[in-house]
């Protein structure tokens, strides 16, 4: 008998057809430092395990279809899952950080281990996207271009903030707070300074401030920390060598 997965289901207003969960390390076949339900085959873990880690995971949602699964390469780039057909049937990830689909079935996926995972759909219940938002996609445009790509109208659009780095975690230079407060003063607000040249980052008030800056109002989650909890997150920062947890959407 699998243990049970524990999974994050978004507190928000979603429509009924849509589906969204973010998976926890909690249960799955992977050991040492990769122990629970790794979900990613470029971290050193045993690819077989990782094989049974997904297929438990898409036999307890019933996924109707593969995930669509990227090459993450902390950039911008947002792409239609239904052009991507070669590349599925070919088994290869292509490079970018979003994906979206406006078709029914059609599972988005990214995986994190501190980043931010942003989840995104319609109040009609026929766009999503699943977005990995590290500071570096986050800084060079991967929400502003995943919003752009849906054609839908802002203010029709929710977002939910999944499990990422805490504010008492997430330590940066002061050369990643100056590339965000040159691109929107507002953005100061979200780093605290901890030490000479130091500062504490939101990145959950960074997506925000991302979201409403195009016209995204309806913002949800933001309440984890990846780092602070080892019983339920990978954490990049914290452990190094780990595993990653998967952040899906998709509609019937």
């Amino acid at each position: 008998m699998k243990s049970k997965l524990e999974l994050i289901t978004p507190n928000w207003p979603a429509p009924d057809n849509i589906h969204a969960f973010s998976t926890t390390r909690v249960a799955g076949e992977s050991q040492s430092v990769y122990a629970g339900l790794n979900l990613a085959q470029h971290v050193g873990d045993d690819s077989r395990t990782v094989n049974k880690n997904r297929r438990h995971l898409s036999s307890t949602l019933h996924l109707p279809n593969e995930p669509f699964w990227l090459n993450q390469v902390h950039q911008a780039t947002a792409l239609n899952i239904s052009t991507q057909q070669k590349n599925i049937e070919a088994n290869i990830l292509p490079s970018a950080d979003a994906s979206f689909s406006l078709q029914a079935n059609h599972v988005c996926a990214v995986l994190t281990a501190d980043c931010l995972p942003v989840l995104i759909c319609n109040s009609q219940g026929d766009k999503v996207s699943a977005i990995h938002a590290g500071w570096r996609g986050l800084a060079e445009g991967v929400i502003e271009n995943s919003v752009a790509a849906l054609s839908e109208r802002p203010g029709r659009l929710m977002a939910w903030l999944g499990p990422a780095i805490g504010p008492q975690a997430f330590e940066v230079g002061e050369e990643v707070r100056d590339i965000f407060v040159e691109k929107n003063a507002l953005a100061e607000a979200a780093f605290i300074q901890n030490k000479p040249a130091h500062y504490l980052a939101d990145i959950y008030q960074l997506a925000r401030l991302v979201l409403s800056s195009v016209g995204v109002k309806a913002i949800y989650g933001g309440e984890y920390c990846t780092f602070n909890d080892a019983n339920h997150f990978y954490s990049y920062r914290r452990d190094g060598t780990t595993g990653r947890q998967a952040s899906l959407i998709w509609f019937s």
